[in-house]
């Protein structure tokens, strides 16, 4: 009887402990969902009774379901516009969380070394206008590397896509007929290509296609043992995306008030040109307070702790003049 009574005590103490978890739902961008994973699986460590889910369906599926207020907050690699602003039920603080760069990644047979691009040929290539890798333009840059005569298959997001804005983002500001013809969002109207859903998929097509070239995130292309290549930056200096490349990206940057900002392209000799912040997007009157207040000591631990994980991750931290605004931000918008 007290061996029975001892079993009802404790099925009673676990559940009102499952009862007292808080769940709080995310969903948006790819490019950084191993460290927000980490994140939030380090977050649950020092608070069990919290749980944070995270759905890595894209940046423009995370801002329409938190438009839509199916999730408690949202994630993206482009700063949100102003329509899109005005679609949400409540104001957003959107802010900057890491560092993170895209990279052009390849499978190209028999050649292993690092290729280098010109901003002209990455952008010709997904016009189309250069479709084989022998093509001239691409051995003038790279005399010591013996490319065969392989057609290009072009790799791109199938979904909306923040990882797609930078990406486009780049080549707008470096090709005129770029962006003229195709522009730059999370969803463009591709000249050609394969498309890829995720971060994910399209680093698979890369894996599995012969002659193909993608864009993805720097992490993706590292646990996925994909090739990259060098990008020559605005100083003209080839650059191949590291901690050290991308964070030179953002040196110097002025942040605006409401943090939306764009660092493609930069000046600096030793940035790596398509590298980028990305954003988590936080409602400043949510409907639940107690997920309210969650969220805004989650985002204080993020800013201190969480910065001194993201390296193992191949992400660059936030500047710390961008950490102090921040941190003002959350403290007088965040009820």
């Amino acid at each position: 009887m007290i061996r029975l009574l001892k079993i009802l005590l404790c099925l009673t103490l676990l559940a009102t402990c499952a009862l007292a978890q808080t769940t709080l739902n995310g969903a948006g961008a790819t490019f950084p969902y191993p460290i927000y994973s980490k994140w939030f699986n380090e977050y649950h460590k020092l608070h069990p009774d919290i749980q944070i889910n995270y759905q890595s369906i894209g940046s423009g599926g995370g801002i329409r379901q938190l438009q839509t207020g199916t999730v408690d907050f949202g994630a993206s690699d482009m700063p949100v516009n102003d329509a899109q602003l005005k679609e949400f039920k409540t104001k957003i603080l959107q802010l900057p969380t890491v560092l993170g760069a895209v990279v052009p990644a390849y499978n190209v047979p028999g050649v292993s070394g690092d290729v280098k691009f010109t901003p002209d040929v990455l952008a010709d290539i997904y016009l189309g206008r250069i479709s084989k890798w022998n093509d001239p333009r691409i051995a003038q840059v790279n005399p010591v590397v013996k490319f065969p005569n392989q057609t290009i298959t072009v790799v791109h997001r199938s979904d909306g896509s923040g990882t797609t804005f930078v990406f486009t983002d780049y080549l707008s500001k470096v090709s005129p007929d770029w962006k003229s013809t195709v522009g730059s969002n999370t969803s463009v109207k591709w000249p050609l290509g394969l498309g890829g859903k995720g971060n994910e998929g399209v680093a698979g097509y890369i894996r599995q296609l012969p002659g193909s070239i993608g864009y993805v995130e720097l992490i993706y292309a590292l646990q996925n043992k994909i090739t990259f290549g060098l990008v020559q930056n605005a100083s003209k200096n080839f650059i191949k995306a590291s901690l050290e490349s991308v964070t030179a990206a953002a040196a110097g940057i002025k942040m605006p008030a409401d943090f939306r900002v764009s660092i493609t392209n930069p000046s600096g000799k030793d940035a790596y040109p398509i590298s980028s912040f990305t954003w988590l997007l936080i409602p400043t009157t949510p409907s639940d307070a107690k997920k309210g207040a969650i969220l805004k000591d989650f985002l204080g631990w993020m800013l201190d702790s969480g910065q001194g994980m993201v390296e193992s991750l191949s992400y660059a931290p936030l500047p710390k003049d961008v950490v102090a605004k921040e941190k003002a931000a959350i403290s007088a918008q965040l009820k």
